[in-house]
Order: C-alpha cells, then sequence, then structure tokens
C-alpha cells in the first residue's frame, strides 16, 4: 500500500512561500520607489535577492544531501529569514536595505529547493502528483497579489513590511509541520557523481535554457508593475493582472500530471520557450490594451508554469542521488543568476525604453529555444511516473 502523503501539510509551506512572493515581486520595487530610488538602484535592490540564489541554494543543498537534516536546514533557514527582514525597521538608505536584502533573503533562498527535494521524498512513484501540491503555492500567489493589492491602495505603501513579515513568519510556521519522509536518504554507494552528471550536455543545456528564460524574466519581475502603473492602472487593477497569470498558472498544474504523461519534456520545453518569446513581445507593444495584456499574462502558463514542472521532473531523472544539488544548481542558475542579470540590465535600461527592455527579453527567450533546439536531447528510458 502507497504511504500517505501528507498533503495539507506540504501544500501549506508552498501557499505561504509563494503568498510572501506574490506580496515581493509585485509590490517591492513601488515600495523602493516610494523612497526616491533611482531605476538602477531599484534594479539592483531586486538583483540582490535573486543573486543570494546563486550561492545560498547550493551550500544547504550540499548540507542536505552530505550530511542530511534537510527539515532543520528549511526550519533554520525560515526563521533566520524573519530575523534578518527586521533591520528594513531600523533604516531604509540604500546601502541598509541592501544589506538587509542579502542576509534576509540568503536565508529564504536556501528553503524552497530543499522543500521541493522533502516533498519528492513523500511522493516516490507518484512525481507527477508535484504539480498538485505546487499549486497551492499558486494559489498563495493569487490571494496575496490582489489582496495586497487592495489593501495597499487603501493604505501607505510602508504596510507592505509588516505583511512580508507576517508572511515570512508564516512559512516558519509551516516549516514546523513537515519532515522528510522515512527512509529517503539514497544509497551513496550505488549514485553517480555529481561531476559526471554534470558533463552530461543535456544537463548542461538544461542549465543554459533556464539561465536565459530567468533573464528574459528580469523586466517583468522587476518593473512590470511600473509599467503598468505608467499607463494608468491602479494598484489593485496590477495585482488582477498578475493574479491572472498565476491562476492560468494554477489551472495548468491542476492538470500537468496529464501533460508530463503524453508528452515529451523536451516538447514541452520548446513550447514553454516559444511561447514566452510571444508573452514579451505582446507586453511590449500592446500593454496599453487589456484585452492582449490579459493574453499575455495566461501565458505565464508557460514561461513560468509549463517550464518549471517539468524542470523538476529533469532534475529528478538526471540527478539521481543529488536531488537537493540539483535543485539548488537549477535555482541559482536559472532564478538565481538569470534572474539578477534580467533584474540588472533592465534596471539600466529601463529609463531609455521599457518597450525595448520587453523586446530584449523576448531574444533572451528567443536564445533559450535555439539552445534547447540544438542541444537538449535528454537520456531515454527515463518514464515519468503519475500513479
Amino acid at each position: 500500500m502507497a504511504a500517505v502523503v501528507p498533503y495539507w501539510r506540504l501544500s501549506g509551506f508552498y501557499f505561504c512561500y509563494f503568498a510572501l512572493l506574490g506580496t515581493w515581486v509585485p509590490y517591492w520595487a513601488l515600495y523602493l520607489k516610494s523612497l526616491n530610488f533611482s531605476s538602477e538602484e531599484i534594479g539592483i535592490l531586486s538583483a540582490l535577492v535573486m543573486a543570494t540564489k546563486i550561492v545560498a541554494p547550493n551550500l544547504w543543498g550540499w548540507l542536505a544531501d552530505t550530511y542530511g537534516y534537510r527539515s532543520r536546514i528549511i526550519r533554520y533557514g525560515a526563521f533566520s529569514a524573519v530575523v534578518a527582514f527586521c533591520g528594513v525597521y531600523l533604516r531604509s538608505d540604500f546601502w541598509w536595505l541592501a544589506a538587509v536584502v542579502v542576509t534576509y533573503s540568503f536565508f529564504w533562498n536556501a528553503v524552497l529547493a530543499q522543500f521541493d527535494v522533502l516533498t519528492l521524498s513523500h511522493l516516490a512513484g507518484r512525481y507527477g502528483r508535484y504539480s498538485r501540491i505546487r499549486v497551492w503555492g499558486s494559489i498563495g500567489f493569487i490571494a496575496a497579489v490582489l489582496g495586497v493589492g487592495w489593501w495597499l491602495d487603501h493604505h501607505p505603501i510602508v504596510h507592505l513590511l509588516y505583511l512580508i513579515t507576517a508572511l515570512l513568519t508564516g512559512i516558519w510556521l509551516a516549516s514546523l509541520l513537515v519532515a522528510e519522509k522515512d527512509g529517503a536518504v539514497t544509497n551513496r554507494q550505488n549514485r553517480q557523481s555529481l561531476a559526471s552528471i554534470l558533463r552530461h550536455p543535456a544537463v548542461i543545456a538544461f542549465f543554459a535554457v533556464s539561465f536565459f528564460l530567468q533573464l528574459s524574466h528580469g523586466p517583468y519581475y522587476t518593473f512590470f508593475s511600473i509599467y503598468l502603473e505608467a499607463q494608468s492602472y491602479s494598484k489593485s487593477a496590477i495585482g488582477v493582472y498578475w493574479s491572472l497569470g498565476v491562476i492560468a498558472e494554477v489551472v495548468l498544474f491542476i492538470g500537468m500530471h496529464r501533460v508530463l504523461a503524453t508528452y515529451s519534456l523536451r516538447a514541452i520545453v520548446l513550447w514553454s520557450l516559444a511561447l514566452s518569446c510571444l508573452r514579451w513581445l505582446l507586453i511590449a507593444y500592446f500593454v496599453e490594451y487589456p484585452w492582449v495584456l490579459f493574453i499575455a499574462q495566461c501565458l505565464h502558463a508557460a514561461s513560468f508554469g509549463s517550464y518549471h514542472a517539468a524542470g523538476i521532473e529533469i532534475i529528478r531523472q538526471c540527478f539521481v542521488g543529488h536531488h537537493g544539488q540539483g535543485m539548488a544548481l537549477y535555482s541559482g542558475l536559472s532564478f538565481g543568476l538569470g534572474g539578477a542579470v534580467g533584474a540588472v540590465l533592465s534596471g539600466w535600461a529601463w529609463d531609455y525604453s521599457g518597450v525595448l527592455c520587453f523586446v530584449a527579453a523576448a531574444v533572451a527567450a528567443a536564445a533559450a529555444l535555439l539552445i534547447a533546439w540544438r542541444y537538449l536531447h535528454l537520456p531515454s528510458g527515463s518514464e515519468v511516473h503519475t500513479a
């Protein structure tokens, strides 16, 4: 008999984690703008959160794969993030905020990759069900982005800090409710070396594709709210458009196990990248048309949702015995390095032209598509388990 999966405890963590993301990503730049920071400074402060993903997940992933204690690492990281973020209440100058952001995000970014591994440890033989648990993260994002947008339309922007602190505390409390499944540790004598996995051409291609795809999200995650505000969209409307993308992601995640069972990972990746290119071009040239923006935001199901679900499965199949480090590398090289480079470059270029920033995003997604088409040929013989 299959072991019972602690569905609601796992889902509760994802809900809180991505509710924080839904509070941070759309509105942090608006808070920084209220402090009169320049576009370049906003880009740097946004990039710092992503930059810590380059180091933090890899450090914690190595510790977890080598010594165990994955649950303890998650809990310590979540609690330390709460303490570090409280520094925002002391000062608000650029260098102080930079130090606070780096410290808090170093711990916060250590958490998700390891929790993904913990979740997979409870899904042995049923890995296609990951998306049904992860979907609650998307629901948390939607609830936060709509609720916070409405709240900030009626309250000062400084309330954003209070909401972030409350959600960080929620993440820590949720981490106390679930532990890694007993017997989930891989037999280290039979596993392939990490170096040999990283030398595989398909693995190299996967990380390169992930980097360019997240680089293409730089203008979106850093300046999309400012872009819409400049077109006279209200904060509530901005929240609606942010949430719309994630609603599309939720719909996809509900049926993603069937998509994984029907199509190859390579096909899912290629379609995700092609639709990402289309999304950035629509935002670049037609942002003033609500119905076109509606379509563009629905394509978030491809530019993030389907690609991420396929990426998790690629990591599971390719990094046997090294799932913690595989997830950490994926997070670090894509959401970390790619996201940071995208945020910094968009910060430098935003005052020149927001339209061209999103055109450049489409070019970056096209580069990812070209690399995937040419080099992403995954080893045959691995099947996605959806039972």
